[in-house]
């Protein structure tokens, strides 16, 4: 009998899957999830709910509890290769830092001497770099940040220079860049667009470049989201990308064959690969926060 979860649609997906793995469902109250990352030296995982303006945290055997309130209405979060949290705020219109001590340092909010639009996801590099979508979500209206003007002229993706603290544009031709995720060995950089969320005729797709001395060429698109948008998005140990969308995670093949999806009861908007092992997947979807084991691992480090 088939996983009610899964829905095949190459038979390489059976390798990655446990047949008979359960989708829980760890917390429900959320008005949008977003932003999980994994602290396997603390056994939690931190999570947004954006318009309640909160981070919480999650912990197997002692549920969830608030981590941070007000969080600044905190978006997509990742941790650099010391460890710390590096998150990006929609009040703030900036990317930040959480320091071990609790500190924030705030690691860029203007490009050119002008306020960046409201960052939604970001990934470090091994080399210290982090890269950074920049849409314009959070100033859209008061529900997950501030109503306020654009001031940059397009909505870019970011590269800050861990050595002298540089911020340049990688990317500028996005509709609405969102979520970001590198390839395992660092080769590739996977751009969504989600400009459809407002736009039913705009782009669902996702996007990879490759990356060379922090630039990024030979943009070409990877894969389309055929039920939503493409939003969060990891890459498992096989390259293998998994993606949010309306329907549930949908995973690629590193050659751009949707190999299959689990099947979510609502929108995903980002996910994470954790525990132990890092073989479990922890989803974020519309008002709740679920997991399913996997028979693979994710690439993330740490």
């Amino acid at each position: 009998m088939e996983n009610p979860h899964y829905e095949i649609r190459d038979p390489r997906f059976r390798d990655l899957l446990v047949s008979s793995a359960a989708l829980d469902e760890l917390y429900t109250g959320c008005r949008w999830a977003e932003g999980p990352v994994w602290f396997n030296d603390g056994g939690y995982l931190l999570f947004s709910d954006i318009p309640n303006e909160r981070v919480l945290r999650w912990i197997e055997g002692a549920g969830t509890s608030v981590y941070r309130a007000p969080s600044n209405f905190i978006n997509g979060n990742t941790r650099d290769r010391e460890g710390r949290l590096v998150s990006c705020e929609h009040g703030g219109r900036r990317v930040i830092r959480t320091e071990i001590d609790g500190t924030i340092t705030t690691l860029a909010d203007r490009y050119q001497g002008k306020r960046l639009n409201s960052p939604n996801d970001v990934v470090v590099k091994s080399d210290g770099s982090v890269w950074f979508s920049d849409p314009s979500y959070g100033i859209l209206s008061d529900y997950e940040g501030y109503k306020a003007d654009e001031e940059q002229p397009s909505r870019n993706v970011y590269r800050l220079d861990p050595v002298n603290g540089e911020l340049t544009v990688v990317v500028d031709d996005f509709l609405q860049p969102n979520g970001l995720c590198f390839s395992p060995d660092e080769r590739l950089l996977y751009v969504a667009d989600s400009g459809a969320s407002h736009k039913p005729d705009a782009p669902r797709h996702i996007r990879v470049f490759d990356v060379s001395d922090g630039n990024l060429t030979n943009g070409r698109v990877f894969a389309h989201i055929d039920k939503g948008i493409p939003d969060g998005m990891r890459t498992d140990v096989e390259g293998n990308l998994w993606s949010s969308a309306a329907d549930g995670v949908h995973c690629f093949h590193p050659d751009g064959t949707l190999l299959g999806k689990i099947l979510v009861p609502q929108a995903v908007a980002n996910l994470t690969f954790g525990g132990p092992r890092k073989n479990r997947l922890f989803i974020t979807a519309s008002t709740s926060l679920y997991a399913i084991y996997t028979a693979t691992r994710g690439a993330q480090v740490p």
